[in-house]
């Protein structure tokens, strides 16, 4: 029987038909494909954890990018997978990101107007990250697994940018997908957030060769490999886990307060006093029968931006927390404070993290370097502008909050606690800033905890809280730190160096935490010590098997 040999060629699979299906697309298809892919990918972030959700993201990414060749030209092409790139971006970040919208509307009379600016319009600017990314990947493309490598060192590559440029925004960075489960946020300790996030895409991506590559081989082993790894990097980090609790630090007791505090209502000085009641009375509230308050704890912490006024300009409000801590207790609270201007001079305002003992005695106090930009302060190119539209930024303070000094950024000391790496909201999600830089003649210095003292009441029951504590989770492992965390809403925890939760509050309920402190490991983790150093040699050799895949392919 004669059969000519496309008739005796099989007849392709499923995948293999979606994969051209998805190539062959062009124009608005084509980008509406990949905003649709990078909204999926979102799912892989927390609160969901949904790993496969990345792999049909990334799998749809390789092959919208096998796809992007025009034919005239390779600035045309770049161009064509930096579009790409851009659409998967902001599908990926408007899906992750939308609860922003939450605090456009706490104040909706006023903010109600910008908030496709958030939901939409960052996004879309943030998207031309991924766009670099992809035209990177496409400049160093190749058949086969080659191209895996490629979008690794791009994706890779824009993450990184996108979490140090224009003062970084590393939220949700695709190292989240595996920095969420216990086993495999463990390798953070030697490669940190973005070592995570060039592993998260070798591993996701390899799939899309199973319906692009030659021979079995070339089909079947990426997916193979990236089986193996992520089966490696799970058990290895099972393996790094105790068996039993952390140690804790002796003669410490911890009493978080999470007063659960309306943010449309927490900032208006006529709750003064009831909020100031509320905080007094939970820190003295006995969380169980054989528990007698204050009595019981050693430091009671408070969290982010507390009063609705200066707490150290209020002798009144001073005394007043002071006659309730019993003699020997120690309050870590956050608060916004003033300096003294000269005359005819603003005052410039702090949002800060201050102790206060019986007395009552100030102590020592942080104020935090890296301001939310709009949330905080109007970016200096944009704030006379604003201001003369009347707009200002979402916290009501008369020009913004001013930032700390980073060259004096310092080791917060607490009187009974070991030295403090202090956080004050989203600083917690920058890895590599949790401890303060030092001259390079002094010994960097070794706290005994993160600090993180947060008000996420600004995004309500969202994934936005969820995903802000899952960040600040990681910061442990990478750090070797134990973290404690009490947030105005919630999640308030304290977790051990190794990531594991000790003890919680969940979002959305009124409560006190008294926990133990864990201590810190005794040995400073790899990324502790060098930072992001591993994760730009895992990145160059990314790029070598890029680049020797494609000039085998010549």
């Amino acid at each position: 029987m004669n059969r000519s040999h496309a008739d005796a060629m099989p007849a392709p699979g499923l995948l293999t038909v979606l994969a051209q299906w998805v190539m062959l697309s062009a124009g608005w298809r084509r980008l509406v494909l990949a905003y649709g892919a990078g909204a999926l990918g979102a799912l892989a972030m927390p609160p969901f954890g949904a790993l496969p959700a990345l792999v049909v993201a990334l799998c749809a990414a390789v092959w919208l990018l096998d796809g992007a060749t025009t034919g005239r030209g390779e600035w045309r092409t770049l161009r064509t997978a930096g579009l790409i790139g851009w659409a998967w971006g902001f599908g990926y970040l408007t899906a992750g990101l939308w609860w922003l919208g939450s605090a456009f509307l706490v104040e909706a009379d006023e903010f109600a107007w910008a908030l496709p600016l958030g939901v939409i319009g960052l996004p879309a600017v943030l998207g031309l990250f991924y766009g670099v990314g992809f035209a990177l990947a496409r400049l160093i493309w190749s058949p086969g697994a080659g191209r895996i490598f490629a979008l690794a060192f791009g994706l890779s590559t824009s993450e990184w940018l996108r979490g140090h440029l224009f003062t970084g925004f590393p939220w949700n960075t695709l190292g989240m997908a595996l920095g969420q489960n216990l086993w495999l946020m463990q390798t953070a300790a030697g490669i940190g957030l973005y070592g995570l996030t060039l592993l998260a895409v070798l591993v996701a991506a390899a799939p899309a060769t199973l319906a692009t590559g030659g021979t079995g081989a070339a089909r079947l082993g990426p997916s193979l490999a990236a089986g193996l790894v992520l089966a490696a990097t799970a058990l290895s980090g099972a393996a790094r886990l105790p068996a039993g609790p952390d140690a804790t630090v002796a003669g410490i007791r911890l009493r978080l307060v999470q007063p659960n505090l309306n943010q449309d209502a927490k900032f208006r000085p006529e709750n003064r006093e009831d909020i100031l009641d509320r905080y007094i009375e939970l820190s003295d509230r006995a969380a169980a029968p054989d528990r007698s308050g204050l009595a019981d704890v050693t430091h009671v912490i408070w969290p982010e931006s507390a009063f609705p006024f200066l707490i150290q300009r209020d002798p009144a409000a001073l005394a007043r927390i002071a006659a309730a801590l019993p003699p020997g207790k120690q309050l870590i609270t956050g608060a916004a404070r003033a300096d003294t201007a000269a005359e005819g001079e603003r005052p410039h305002f702090f949002n800060s993290i201050l102790t206060l003992a019986a007395g009552p005695k100030l102590g020592d106090a942080y104020d935090k370097v890296h301001l939310v930009p709009f949330g905080e302060y109007l970016p200096g190119i944009l704030d006379a502008t604003l201001r003369a539209l009347h707009v200002r930024q979402f916290v009501s303070i008369p020009g913004g909050f001013t930032p700390g000094d980073r060259a004096r950024q310092r080791i917060l000391s607490v009187p009974g606690l070991p030295a403090i790496a202090a956080t004050i909201c989203y600083e917690a999600i920058f890895p590599g800033a949790i401890v303060p830089e030092t001259n390079p003649n002094e010994p960097p210095p070794v706290p005994g905890l993160i600090l993180n003292l947060t008000n996420d009441a600004w995004f309500g029951d969202t994934p936005g809280p969820r995903q802000h504590f899952a960040q600040a989770r990681l910061r442990a492992v990478e750090e070797g730190l134990p973290l404690v965390r009490d947030a105005n809403t919630g999640i308030s925890a304290v977790v051990d160096a190794h990531g594991r939760i000790t003890a919680s509050l969940p979002l959305g309920v009124e409560g006190v935490l008294d926990a133990d402190l864990p201590v810190r490991l005794e040995q400073r983790t790899v990324y502790a010590r060098f930072g992001d150093a591993p994760f730009w040699l895992l990145l160059g050799l990314t790029l070598a098997l890029a680049v020797a895949a494609r000039r085998g392919s010549a």
